[in-house]
C-alpha cells in the first residue's frame, strides 16, 4: 500500500494574520530615525548629533538610542567625553534591545565645538557619534524704561520685562523731582522746592537744569487809581497811578475820568493831553480842543531780513526764542549755518522739524536716521540724542528704513516722539507704513515705547500723522489720515483716525471721523481738528453737543474765555470776518468784519499781549495779517475778549499776507515767499522763503492755553495751563 504525504501550508489568516498586519503597521509608522551601523550588532540611532544653538552656561540635551541587535549580551567600551559635551549612563553591558542615552551640551564660552563618541563591543562591532555644538553670546535686551528690567530668556529666546520692586531708587528724568522711587512700575518723586528769597521774582524749576528765577508778573492794582508795586522783602503793594491815567467811562477831550493824586476825578483835559494810545505804526492821540488828533499811520519796516532764495537754501519754518533769537529750519537741510543780523539766525542741523523745549531746540534728525536731539540754541551742540534703533533694536529689526515722523511736547519732562518706518521687504517708494510711539523724559530717557497699530494704518496709502497735540494734563492726541499724493509736502485725505494716550503712553481711546486729518488744537477739554467743523471732547472723542461751526476751524487760537478760528469769508464773499466763541459753551461771542478788505486774510493767527490804554494792564489781542482796502499787506490786532479793533498797520515791501509768523519780545517775525502749500505736511516744505523781523515795542507773546496752531511760540503742540486774562 502506497502512502501519500500531504503537505499543509499555513496562510496567515485569522488571529495570526491580524497580529502580523498590526506589527507591520507599527513598524511602518515608527517615527524614530533608523538605526545606523546595520552591519554591526552594536548600533545607534544617529551618527551625527547637532545640538540646538546655545549660550554660555545653558544646557541643551538630545536623546540617543543605543541598540544591541544581536541575540547575546554585548560588553561595550566607550571613549571619554570632555566638556562641553557630556553623556549620562552610557551602557557598558547590553542585553538584546535598546537603551536611551542622554547627551548634553553645556558651553562655558561662545564659539563652535565638536567631539566624537566611540563605542566598541568585541564581536559586536563599533559605532561612532559626532557631537556638534554652537554657543552664541547672550543678546542684550533693549534698554528698559525706568522701574523695569529686561532680561533675555534663553528658553523662549526672547526679552522679558519685569517691574522693579516698589521703593527701588530710580532716575525720574526730571531735575525737579527728588528722592524718586519706583511705584507700580513708574518712577515717582517729590517736587523740588525753589526759593531765592526775592518776593519780586517767580521761582521756577526747569526739568533739565533745576532751579531758576524769572521776573514775577506785575503786581495787580485796584483797577482805579492805585497801581501794583513790588518790594523784594514784602511782595506786592499799591501806589498812586500816574496823574492823567484814565480811570472811568469818560475818555474824551472835553470830559475825561482821570487819576489825580491817586484818586479818580472827572476833568476837562487840557490840550496835548494823551487821549489815545500809540500803536505799532501810529503815534499817540493828543487832545486839540474837543478833538483827539492822531498822526497818520506809517508802514511797518523790518530791521532784519533773511532771503533764503538769494542763498539757494530751502528754508520754510522759523522759531523765536524767549530772548528774541531766531532759528530758521529747512526740510532736508543738513548744515549749521550762521547768518548776518542783530540776532542769531540759523538753519537747524536737524532738518525736518524743530520746536523749543526746556529752553533748547528739540529737533528731528535728518530722515532715515531714527533720531531726535536736544540742541543748544546758541551753538547747536547736542545735550542728548535718542536713537530708536539703538534703544529698541527689536523694533528696527527687519525694517527697510526708520525715521522721525512727528514730535509733540506733553509736559516739561514728557516728550512724544513718533517714528515712521517702511515695512520689511519694501523699498523707499512704498506707500505702506509702520509707526512707533516713544515717550521720553527731559534727559532723553525712554518712559515707554510701543508700535501703534490699527486697520487704517495697515492700508498702503501712506497713512500719516497730520496732527499731534497734548492737553494741560499731558495726555497725547494723534490724527492719522491717508495721503493723496507721493512725496513731500503731503496732502491729507479722509477719514481721520484719532487716538488718545496718557502722559506715559498708555492708550486711552480711538475713533474714526469722516473729515480729513489736520493739525490739532486743544483747549479746556476740547479737541479741535483744523479741517473739522465740530469740537470733540478730549475725554472720549465724542462731539460736543450738536453745534457745528459755520466754517472749518482752521488754525485756531484760544484764551481761557474765547475760541477764535481762522478768518473766513462771509456768505456774500465780499468781505472777511473773524469770530470769537465763548468757552466752554462755544456760543457766538463777537464778530469782527474786515470792512473793505478784498482779502485774502491769512489763516495764521497768534495771541499777543498789548497795552491798549495808558495806565491799564495789558490785554490779549488776536494778531494776524491780510490785504487791506488798498490791497496792501497789513498787520491787524483785535481784542480777544470782545473783538474790538486795536490797530492795523501796513507792512512795507510785501505783496502778500504773511504765510507764517511768530512773536518774540517786542517783535514779530514774518515769513513770505514760500512756493508750496501751508496746510500740507510739513507746511511749505522745500520752499526758499523770506524772513523779516519787525520791531514792535510793548508787544509780547501771550500766555494762553493755545496761542497758535502749533502750540504758539515754540511750536510745542501743548496746551498750557489756563493763565489767560
Amino acid at each position: 500500500m502506497t502512502r501519500t504525504r500531504t503537505v499543509v501550508r499555513w496562510a496567515p489568516t485569522g488571529l495570526l494574520g491580524a497580529l502580523a498586519a498590526v506589527l507591520a503597521l507599527l513598524g511602518a509608522c515608527r517615527d524614530e530615525p533608523p538605526l545606523t551601523g546595520a552591519r554591526s550588532l552594536l548600533r545607534v540611532s544617529q551618527e551625527v548629533v547637532a545640538f540646538q544653538a546655545s549660550y554660555p552656561g545653558v544646557t541643551r540635551e538630545v536623546e540617543l538610542r543605543v541598540v544591541n541587535a544581536g541575540r547575546t549580551t554585548l560588553d561595550v567600551e566607550w571613549t571619554a567625553l570632555a566638556p562641553p559635551f557630556f553623556a549620562d549612563r552610557l551602557p557598558t553591558r547590553m542585553v538584546p534591545g535598546e537603551v536611551p542615552v542622554r547627551l548634553r551640551y553645556r558651553p562655558e564660552a561662545t564659539g563652535a565645538a565638536e567631539a566624537t563618541l566611540t563605542g566598541r563591543a568585541p564581536g559586536g562591532g563599533e559605532v561612532r557619534v559626532v557631537l556638534q555644538g554652537q554657543a552664541n553670546a547672550i543678546p542684550t535686551c533693549p534698554t528698559p524704561v525706568a522701574c523695569h528690567t529686561a532680561t533675555f530668556d534663553v528658553v523662549t529666546e526672547a526679552c522679558v520685562e519685569a517691574l522693579q520692586p516698589d521703593g527701588t531708587a530710580c532716575d525720574p528724568g526730571n531735575a525737579c523731582l527728588q528722592d524718586a522711587t519706583c511705584a507700580a512700575g513708574r518712577c515717582r518723586g517729590t517736587e523740588r522746592v525753589c526759593d531765592d528769597g526775592d518776593a519780586c521774582t517767580t521761582d521756577v524749576c526747569n526739568p533739565l537744569d533745576g532751579c531758576a528765577s524769572v521776573p514775577a508778573p506785575p503786581c495787580p492794582g485796584d483797577g482805579r487809581c492805585q497801581v501794583g508795586t513790588c518790594d523784594p522783602k514784602v511782595g506786592c503793594g499799591l501806589a498812586k497811578a500816574p496823574d492823567g491815567t484814565f480811570c472811568g467811562p469818560e475818555r474824551g477831550c472835553d470830559v475825561a475820568d482821570v487819576c489825580l493824586d491817586g484818586a479818580c476825578q472827572r476833568r476837562d483835559p487840557p490840550d496835548n493831553f494823551t487821549c489815545a494810545p500809540a500803536s505799532p505804526c501810529q503815534g499817540p492821540g493828543r487832545c486839540k480842543g474837543s478833538v483827539c488828533e492822531r498822526p497818520a499811520a506809517t508802514a511797518l519796516f523790518a530791521d532784519w531780513t533773511y532771503d533764503a532764495a538769494s542763498n539757494g537754501e530751502a528754508l520754510h519754518d522759523l522759531l523765536v526764542g524767549p530772548t528774541g533769537d531766531v532759528t530758521l529750519v529747512g526740510f532736508f537741510m543738513p548744515a549749521l549755518m550762521d547768518a548776518a543780523g542783530p540776532v542769531p539766525v540759523r538753519a537747524s542741523v536737524a532738518g525736518r522739524r524743530c520746536m523749543l523745549w526746556n529752553d533748547r531746540l528739540l529737533c528731528m534728525d535728518l530722515p532715515l536716521s531714527g533720531q531726535v536731539s536736544l540742541l543748544d540754541r546758541a551753538t547747536g551742540a547736542p545735550r542728548w540724542t535718542f536713537d530708536l534703533a539703538t534703544a529698541r533694536p527689536d523694533f528696527a529689526k527687519g525694517l527697510t528704513t526708520l525715521f522721525m515722523a512727528r514730535l509733540g511736547v506733553m509736559q516739561p519732562d514728557r516728550l512724544a516722539a513718533l517714528f515712521e518706518a517702511y515695512p520689511e521687504g519694501t523699498g523707499r517708494d512704498t506707500l505702506c507704513r509702520r509707526y512707533f510711539l516713544v515717550v521720553l523724559d527731559a534727559f532723553g530717557g525712554m518712559v515707554s515705547a510701543q508700535e501703534v497699530k490699527d486697520p487704517l494704518l495697515s492700508e498702503c496709502n501712506h497713512p500719516h500723522p497730520y496732527g499731534v497735540a497734548s492737553d494741560a494734563a499731558g495726555d497725547l492726541y494723534l490724527a492719522f489720515g491717508q495721503t493723496q499724493n507721493v512725496g513731500a509736502p503731503l496732502y491729507p485725505g479722509a477719514p481721520t483716525l484719532l487716538m488718545a494716550f496718557s502722559q506715559d503712553g498708555v492708550p486711552r481711546w480711538r475713533k474714526t471721523e469722516a473729515f480729513s486729518a489736520g493739525e490739532l488744537a486743544i483747549v479746556n477739554g476740547l479737541l479741535l481738528n483744523e479741517r473739522s467743523t465740530q469740537a470733540l471732547r478730549t475725554q472720549d472723542g465724542q462731539a460736543v453737543g450738536s453745534q457745528t461751526f459755520p466754517n472749518k476751524l482752521g488754525r485756531v487760537v484760544a484764551t481761557s474765555e474765547r475760541l477764535i478760528p481762522s478768518p473766513s469769508q462771509d456768505d456774500s464773499k465780499q468781505s472777511w470776518r473773524l469770530e470769537g466763541y465763548g468757552l466752554p459753551g462755544l456760543e457766538p461771542a463777537w464778530t469782527y468784519t474786515f470792512q473793505g478788505w478784498p482779502g485774502p486774510v491769512a489763516p495764521e493767527l497768534r495771541l499777543a499781549s498789548w497795552t491798549t490804554r495808558p495806565g491799564l494792564p495789558p490785554e490779549t489781542v488776536v494778531l494776524g495779517t491780510g490785504l487791506n482796502g488798498f490791497g496792501l499787506p497789513t498787520m491787524f490786532a483785535v481784542s480777544a475778549k470782545d473783538g474790538a479793533e486795536v490797530f492795523h498797520c501796513p507792512v512795507s515791501n510785501a505783496t502778500t499776507p504773511a504765510q507764517f509768523l511768530e512773536l518774540g519780545p517786542d517783535s514779530v517775525v514774518m515769513m513770505d515767499g514760500a512756493q508750496t502749500c501751508g496746510d500740507c505736511d510739513p507746511p511749505f516744505a522745500n520752499s526758499q522763503a523770506r524772513f523779516r523781523r519787525f520791531p514792535i515795542p510793548g508787544l509780547k507773546p501771550a500766555e494762553e492755553p493755545w496761542p497758535g496752531t502749533f502750540g504758539g511760540p515754540g511750536h510745542d503742540h501743548h496746551e498750557d495751563p489756563v493763565r489767560g486774562r
